[in-house]
């Protein structure tokens, strides 16, 4: 039996071990989060709104067109697809010549997928990313965005996929083959031609690899590249995300691009009524100091002449509000 006194000692030596335990433990989660935030910290940079479109969701009969309709409404950025886009740089190089509206993102447009199971198609797809990249670079486009594998196509288990991607399959046993990884080797290429790789989480229905923003955000800690980078979806937040502040929280730095659609019907901002609204992310966003682009990655059930500018107005409108 332990003597009162002696327990009302051992109760406060165990009370001050546990306090001194708890302090080591939260510095090191504060740590590993704090990793996550903007250089300098959050709260030291001013996050900008900088609203996007992909080409084929604005109204317009060619691309000069389609650009004088995203001037007018306020779109900065244009979002294009990655097939063909070498041939195109001179194209884009001299419609956006003198616009404020600058190339966004790289939407896709690439051949494979990177987790096969077969090494031909993942070759395919490392090759054809580089042509992109190489294009996007020269553009000066925020970067490529690439799904590592989409349901339906045979890829390697979990576990094989992780380790394939980054080099290994746990960050406390790191070691140089990240460098030699597939998403290592997409990223010095993509740093050397001045972009990067986005790497975008999708819903349930779609993928069943790389699902939530943190996922994500893991393996581009993980692969350690100025040339790999994170985009978030509000469309695919919506299922797989439980609040989508959280979400861009646990994205961090490396939250280069984001795509936003109606949450109900996948069609422009605010088609899907009440069901739209974005605030909690944007705070998020703000949160976190983003610089980079919101773009618009929808289909229209109205008129795109009117519900294109209508989108931007109800992005501004809870921006402000966020």
């Amino acid at each position: 039996m332990i003597h009162q006194s002696n327990r009302r000692e051992f109760l406060q030596r165990t009370a001050l071990a546990a306090t001194a335990i708890g302090a080591v433990g939260s510095t090191a989660l504060r740590t590993r989060a704090e990793d996550a935030l903007p250089a300098g910290g959050e709260g030291k940079k001013q996050a900008v709104l900088k609203i996007s479109a992909q080409e084929g969701v604005v109204p317009g009969k060619g691309l000069s067109e389609k650009l004088d309709n995203m001037e007018k409404w306020g779109y900065v950025g244009l979002e294009v697809g990655g097939g063909n886009l070498p041939k195109r740089v001179k194209e884009l190089q001299d419609a956006l010549k003198g616009r404020p509206i600058k190339l966004s993102a790289i939407c896709a447009g690439f051949q494979g997928w990177l987790i096969s199971d077969d090494k031909e198609t993942r070759e395919k797809a490392l090759s054809s990313m580089k042509e992109i990249l190489t294009a996007a670079g020269e553009l000066g486009s925020t970067g490529l965005i690439i799904v590592p594998a989409f349901n339906g196509q045979k890829s390697v288990p979990h576990k094989q996929a992780r380790e394939m991607l980054t080099g290994f399959t746990r960050w406390d046993r790191s070691n140089d083959k990240a460098r030699t990884s597939l998403l290592g080797e997409l990223g010095e290429h993509a740093a050397k031609a001045g972009t990067r790789i986005l790497l975008e989480p999708l819903n349930r229905d779609e993928c069943y690899f790389l699902r939530t923003l943190a996922d994500g955000a893991s393996i581009c800690r993980d692969v350690n590249s100025p040339g790999i980078a994170l985009m978030g979806d509000f469309w695919h937040m919506t299922w797989e995300e439980t609040c989508d502040m959280g979400a861009f929280l646990s994205a961090g730095k490396y939250l280069r691009h984001v795509h936003i659609a109606s949450r109900k019907d996948r069609k422009t901002p605010g088609e899907d009524g009440e069901a739209d609204n974005y605030i909690n992310g944007f705070k998020g966003l703000k949160m976190i100091g983003y610089q980079d682009y919101i773009s618009l990655e929808c289909g229209c059930r109205g008129d795109r002449s009117e519900v294109i500018p209508a989108a931007a107005k109800l992005i501004r409108e809870q921006w402000a509000k966020a």
